[in-house]
């Protein structure tokens, strides 16, 4: 007899109840079968007492189909309700212990093991939401599109599967892997944040779930964000001399952010800005009274150096004000692992606001950045077996 629990957060209450009843079931039963969920979003689970019946291995065919289940959903950041109470009830289709974490209202990290040791050696970790706009999902050729093909809905079915068929095979056990999915990447982390400050489960080392191309990411540059206002005074565009052009002050402040010398890496290369967003005036033929714009800078070393730099050419101006928002230093994470290439990344991720120390850190998924976040997101059908493969090898890896 093995003891299950499952845990359940309802959403009108911040409580998390447990309960417990004695089974009998056999891992072999971790089986995927992504068409026959049905989410159900209760106050409790009743668990069958009678023994699960033994199911099918995995296939190719429910690999693409749990895939294309996640990307069928949409979930922009803000809006990941219905794919989190998909993949819980995924999960718990499985036997697996399920908790879902209340980040916000309506917003739910799901955070899953085998049987009721809830720090695990292990941790396999993705996100759930997306950028907009959703794109539907379609295959054409050898390539699944759709919003969140690639990031990182291709990760989060890949990592589950792996942890499916290694569990089928008795490969590991209760106390080994962990399986955590977290709202809020793509905007402010908000979801890692919380599970770091108050899931209470430990692990040794996590394996960070994002197009890869199926290599280790060495590390990924920090980010700098800042915001920079310019007030000035409206006037007739006939006689300038009458106001205060704000535009004329903030483009050549955003002309010396160009120009500047930023910090570089030998790993990660160059530090790099873009100038994301720029709001001007009323119309052509007023004085801009108001203008402001939005810089990024992808900090590849020195934090402090950004800082200092920023605060050189944006300080001391009148009418001018600039606030930071966002600070993150760079990551350094570990890649040397028998078998695996490694590639440096530009982009941010989650594992800045992993705060839990861990022993390793891992960035590794199927897809390629380079088509994230556009009107042509993708993933490779073959790059999703290939991943599941990777995912095993490094899990394996972690546990030695």
């Amino acid at each position: 007899m093995l003891e299950c629990s499952i845990v359940i957060s309802h959403p009108c209450t911040r409580q998390i109840s447990k309960f417990s009843t004695p089974i009998t079931m056999r891992l072999s039963w971790l089986v995927f079968a992504g068409s026959a969920i049905a989410s159900l979003w209760q106050d409790q689970v009743v668990l069958g007492t009678e023994s699960a019946p033994q199911l099918k291995s995995e296939t190719e065919s429910s690999l693409l189909e749990f895939h294309k289940n996640l990307i069928t959903i949409p979930s922009v950041s803000g809006n990941e309700l219905a794919v989190a109470k998909y993949l819980g009830s995924y999960l718990k289709s499985l036997n697996l212990t399920v908790e879902y974490q209340k980040v916000t209202k309506n917003r739910y990290n799901v955070y899953a093991y085998l049987g009721n040791k809830r720090n695990t050696t292990v941790l396999l970790t993705s996100h759930i939401d997306t950028v907009p706009p959703y794109l539907p999902y379609k295959v054409e050729g050898s390539r699944i599109y759709g919003r969140g093909s690639t990031d990182a809905k291709a990760s989060v079915a890949v990592q589950v599967f792996a942890f499916a068929q290694m569990a089928a095979k008795k490969v590991i056990g209760e106390g080994d892997v962990g399986l955590l999915y977290v709202v809020g990447e793509e905007v402010d982390g908000r979801g890692m944040e919380t599970a770091s400050k108050s899931l209470g489960a430990q692990w040794e080392a996590a394996i960070f779930g994002e197009p890869t191309e199926l290599k280790l990411g060495v590390g990924h540059k920090g980010a700098y964000v800042v915001n920079v206002s310019v007030n000035g005074t409206a006037a007739h565009s006939g006689y300038p001399e009458l106001g205060v052009s704000a535009t004329e002050t903030l483009v050549p402040l955003l002309a010396q952010l160009l120009n500047a010398e930023w910090p570089t890496s030998k790993l990660l290369g160059p530090s790099t800005l873009n100038i994301g967003k720029i709001d001007a005036g009323v119309a052509a033929n007023v004085i801009p009274a108001h203008a402001e714009a939005q810089c990024f800078v992808r900090v590849a070393a020195d934090l402090d150096a950004v800082d200092k730099t920023m605060t050189s050419i944006l300080s001391g101006h009148k009418n001018v004000k600039y606030d930071v928002l966002t600070k993150v230093e760079p990551q350094y994470l570990d890649y040397q692992v028998p078998g695996f290439d490694s590639i440096v990344l530009a982009y941010a991720t989650d594992i800045p606001h992993m705060h839990l120390q861990l022993q390793k850190r891992y960035l590794y998924g199927p897809g390629t950045i380079h088509v994230a976040h556009g009107a042509n997101e993708y993933v490779e059908i073959q790059d999703l077996y290939d991943g599941v493969d990777g995912y095993t090898r490094l899990i394996r890896h972690c546990l030695e």
